[in-house]
């Protein structure tokens, strides 16, 4: 090789050198740029679509639980029930829920049938035994308390993702339920006008996407109502349920426990009993 030869090899090399450097240094621009451009509102609906992702394809499912019910003195009453749920996997459709009372004698009977919508009106009815007719839960009545618990109906129907705008407020621990893991902070604000609340935080934790705690802010923006999921047990491989729920109403220190027993998938769920004339035939 002459040395012009070696020159200009050297030369060409030395370039190829420059733009591989430039082009890694770019390139990591690039990737802080599009890291840094991830917002709180984008990454809370990733947050979002990943809890619903995971939690696709269980198709039904039933248990039995029991609501106890608190008043400020700290005086109980125990309801015994049963809930059937059935998937529907059109994600601009929200999924059904049946529930059953069967104790005590007074309730016993009581039928709710829920159809998760998106943007619209949920379709609530309920069947009450003492005047024997289905009476259907009017839009501007979501808000009301579920047979004198601190659950409102619209807290009893499926989570969809469209039916909220989102917010990341930041990670934080998630608590004594879940210790040593992390969870991040998750805004959900209604898009239903006539959501008795103006947002909702949760805790999810980061590993599992499961829902830790809800705060639930009334129209005024006040904190009216806390929940804590936790005894989380995992059917099929894949999907996480809490086997117990605690929710608190700050405002009348009134509570509200949901004990649940195991779940079963897949089986003895009747899709025909997913119909408001059916609700009183229901036993």
């Amino acid at each position: 090789m002459t040395l012009r030869q070696l020159t200009k090899a050297s030369t060409a090399a030395i370039l190829s050198t420059v733009s591989l450097v430039a082009g890694a240094l770019l390139g990591g621009v690039l990737l802080s740029d599009q890291a840094s451009a991830e917002t709180p509102a984008d990454k809370g609906l990733a947050i979002a679509q990943e809890i619903d992702r995971r939690d696709l394809g269980f198709e039904n499912s039933k248990t039995v639980l029991r609501m106890i019910l608190r008043n400020k003195q700290g005086e109980s009453s125990t309801r015994e029930l049963r809930i059937e749920t059935l998937e529907i996997p059109d994600p601009d459709v929200g999924d059904k829920s049946l529930t059953v009372f069967d104790h005590p004698r007074d309730i016993k009977g009581t039928a709710f049938l829920s159809f998760t919508k998106i943007l619209d009106p949920d379709d609530q009815w309920i069947y009450l035994p003492a005047l024997k007719r289905v009476k259907r839960i009017s839009s501007a009545n979501k808000s009301g308390p579920f047979v004198g618990s601190e659950f409102a109906y619209e807290d009893l129907t499926s989570f969809e993702v469209k039916k909220y705008d989102y917010l990341w407020l930041g990670d934080e621990d998630c608590g004594e339920s879940m210790p040593g893991l992390s969870c991040y902070m998750l805004e959900r604000r209604p898009l239903f006008e006539n959501s008795g609340y103006t947002r909702q935080v949760s805790w999810v934790d980061q590993e599992e996407y499961r829902i830790v705690k809800v705060e639930f802010y009334d129209r005024k923006d006040s904190l009216l109502k806390s929940l804590t999921l936790t005894d989380y047990k995992q059917y099929l491989d894949q999907y996480w349920r809490s086997h117990k729920q605690h929710m608190v109403n700050h405002q009348t220190g009134k509570e509200t426990v949901l004990e649940f027993d195991d779940f079963v998938f897949r089986e003895g769920v009747n899709a025909r009993n997913f119909n408001k004339n059916r609700l009183a035939r229901l036993r």
